[in-house]
């Protein structure tokens, strides 16, 4: 298995192998670049950011400053997608985010990690497990995201929340670890904030 399929399947592998590290400024340099683009020069950033990630369906957008440790080389985003200021992707290995999905500012999305035996840690050792994000998902403010999870379609990640198990779909979770507080249910079809109604007009159910 070589050191890049190594990278990719959660084996321990060696990140600062040379030839590892030579992609990885490259991209690094993209990002740069593309953090630098101006707000205005919405087309200029828009194919910079199809340049820079595996994937990016239509109507997506990220807000600057964005940081990824592979430039987002690795990171698979479906239509519409949007995020806030100041996205954290550890993008190690492959991140895959479903359309329609919100991120909020300061979100770290991490698929690296790194052994708790410390002689391995001491060699630099790490793995990589990708993060699965679901279509229709909010991820609150502050959102962290550990390796190897998986939420479902639909859910609400509160604002804060550590995100260290799979979440499923359709309910909204919040917490250090985040877990399950309630299904999405009818309340949620009724209401938007608290007591606040959605207007009869934008109700897509009727």
């Amino acid at each position: 298995m070589t050191i890049q399929e190594k990278q990719h399947s959660g084996e321990i592998y060696q990140p600062m192998d040379q030839g590892i590290l030579d992609k990885q400024l490259e991209y690094l340099d993209s990002l740069r670049e593309y953090n630098a683009i101006p707000h205005v020069r919405m087309a200029e950033r828009e194919a910079k950011l199809k340049e820079m990630f595996a994937e990016v369906g239509e109507g997506c957008y990220v807000e600057s400053p964005f940081h990824a440790n592979f430039g987002g080389r690795h990171v698979h985003l479906g239509k519409n997608v949007y995020s806030n200021f100041n996205l954290t992707l550890v993008d190690d290995t492959h991140i895959y985010i479903g359309d329609y999905t919100m991120i909020g500012p300061n979100v770290t999305i991490a698929t690296a990690g790194h052994p708790i035996e410390p002689g391995l840690r001491r060699q630099g050792l790490q793995y990589n497990m990708p993060v699965r994000i679901g279509s229709n998902c909010w991820l609150g403010a502050g959102v962290i995201v550990m390796p190897g999870v998986t939420i479902g379609d639909n859910s609400v990640i509160g604002a804060g929340s550590i995100v260290t198990r799979d979440i499923p779909a359709n309910v909204v979770a919040v917490g250090n670890p985040c877990r399950v507080m309630r299904p999405i249910g009818e309340r949620d079809r009724v209401f938007y904030f608290r007591d606040r109604r959605i207007p009869e007009e934008l109700l897509t159910e009727k």
